[in-house]
């Protein structure tokens, strides 16, 4: 029997709110999801076709209506423009644009234009209406008469800042061609192109914040993951002796099609087992091949759905003949692991940047014995979104612009990183610990969306 995902994770958030009384999130999508494992993802019907674009936007229309007006105030744009041509399309484009739609069709602008009374009149340049609630304002004709339309729209309209999305930094914001770039100066008066400005705070601000709606779909996108993850960390899948860690990857890669999502990496998984040297520093840890029992499992895997991304990471373990969990020090390994996800989600702060969350993180963990690694990044539209990096895998240390990027409220992260723990059932080896979990940072708490591991998937 297909059953509706709204209900069925309900039912799924509701069994495990008794599990984790950790956090207590303040809107009723994300309170019961602070628990351990969740279930597997069968019976979920994904929605597709019409139901999927309705949603979307739905979703669209909330951000242009409600967020946009907002954000051009806050970074003090009166025009923003996005003119980008098909197959070469601007990186923002698709967050702006109603669905179904799959390529700037010829050349494409959009205008933004901020108005006296706080509004955003929402105007296309193309020679297909986009509908929506965007205003055709060009009947069609040849390139040079769109490009005049465009210049006649902005003149009329008398903005003094026009944002253009060109960025050295951030490749999010820079997606207006140099060509392009050119015929927008040539085509405009003087004096107008004289106010042209990077749109780039404005295009970071709009792909990290998630809005409402966002926040309340959010959590059923997030637990899909976590249920593949169930699945593929299972008897189901793994036997132990025969199937391969590629096997599993192919497994994960092929359930989240089956389900009608698009991964935006190829699933990774790995194994680690005592003789398999560890060392305290240094790269990861984690190889391929046979699984065998007794091993420990790692994956990392991210797909999209319903244009927000996730970025999981989980462990597992192989059971021995005779064992019913893990060992002792394996359990140790994963409490410390959870320990070293508190002490960086406690960090987060409004106006805080990502740099300073990294390096009071280190601290911390530092005072705690941890051996800790931090590479936390922003998710939204994308899965290494714009926003604050807090952290990367190969530097520990503070990193310009983005680093210094300060946290806002209602944005989101893949809380990701990973600690070396000693296991003496191991010969004192070390085992890595590498976890990720999607959270909303609401301005005062980090909200793992549908919960995080605290305890690990078994391999019967």
């Amino acid at each position: 029997m297909r059953l509706h995902l709204a209900p069925v994770l309900a039912l799924m958030f509701s069994l495990l709110a008794w599990e984790s009384p950790e956090a207590a999130p303040a809107s009723p999508p994300v309170q019961a999801t602070q628990g351990r494992v969740i279930p597997s993802s069968d019976g979920l019907d994904i929605l597709s076709g019409p139901r999927r674009v309705e949603v979307e936007n739905r979703i669209l229309k909330d951000r242009l209506d409600g967020l946009l007006p907002r954000l051009m105030a806050e970074t003090g744009l009166d025009m923003w423009l996005v003119i980008n041509r098909e197959y070469a399309e601007d990186p923002v484009y698709f967050t702006l644009v109603p669905q179904p739609s799959f390529a700037a069709r010829r050349t494409t602008m959009l205008v933004f234009f901020r108005k006296a009374d706080g509004t955003v009149e929402k105007l296309s340049v193309n020679r297909y209406p986009l509908g929506g609630d965007y205003t055709s304002a060009w009947a069609g004709g040849d390139l040079d008469a769109q490009w005049k339309a465009l210049a006649d729209v902005i003149v009329s309209r008398n903005p003094r800042r026009i944002g253009i999305n060109v960025s050295r930094e951030w490749p999010v914001a820079d997606g207006l061609t140099a060509a392009l770039r050119d015929r927008l100066r040539e085509v405009l008066p003087a004096e107008y192109a004289q106010r042209l400005t990077p749109a780039e705070p404005l295009v970071i601000r709009w792909m990290e914040t998630r809005t409402p709606m966002e926040a309340e779909i959010y959590p059923q996108i997030v637990a899909i993951a976590r249920g593949v993850i169930s699945e593929a960390f299972s008897e189901r899948v793994i036997t132990p002796g025969v199937t391969r860690t590629e096997d599993v990857s192919w497994y994960i890669r092929s359930r989240f099609e089956s389900l009608g999502l698009s991964p935006w990496f190829f699933p990774d998984v790995n194994l680690q087992r005592r003789g398999l040297a560890c060392t305290a520093d240094g790269a990861f840890c984690g190889e391929e091949g046979v699984i065998q029992r007794g091993d420990v499992l790692h994956t990392d895997v991210g797909f999209c759905y319903l244009k927000l991304c996730t970025d999981t990471q989980e462990m597992g373990y192989v059971l021995r003949l005779g064992e019913t969990a893990p060992p002792a020090g394996l359990e140790a390994a994963m409490k410390a692991g959870n320990r070293w996800q508190d002490l960086l989600t406690g960090n987060f702060a409004v106006g805080r940047t990502g740099n300073a969350i990294l390096a009071s993180t280190l601290e911390a963990a530092g005072k705690a014995g941890l051996r800790a690694s931090v590479y936390t990044h922003p998710l939204g539209f994308v899965g290494h979104a714009p926003g604050p990096t807090i952290g990367m895998w190969d530097n520990q240390g503070p990193t310009a612009v983005q680093g210094d990027w300060p946290v806002y409220a209602n944005t989101a992260y893949a809380i990701e990183g990973n600690i070396r723990h000693l296991v003496p059932e191991w010969g004192g080896q070390f085992v890595q610990m590498k976890l990720e979990q999607s959270a909303l940072f609401d301005g005062q708490r980090v909200l793992y969306l549908a919960g995080r591991q605290t305890e690990w998937h078994l391999v019967r």
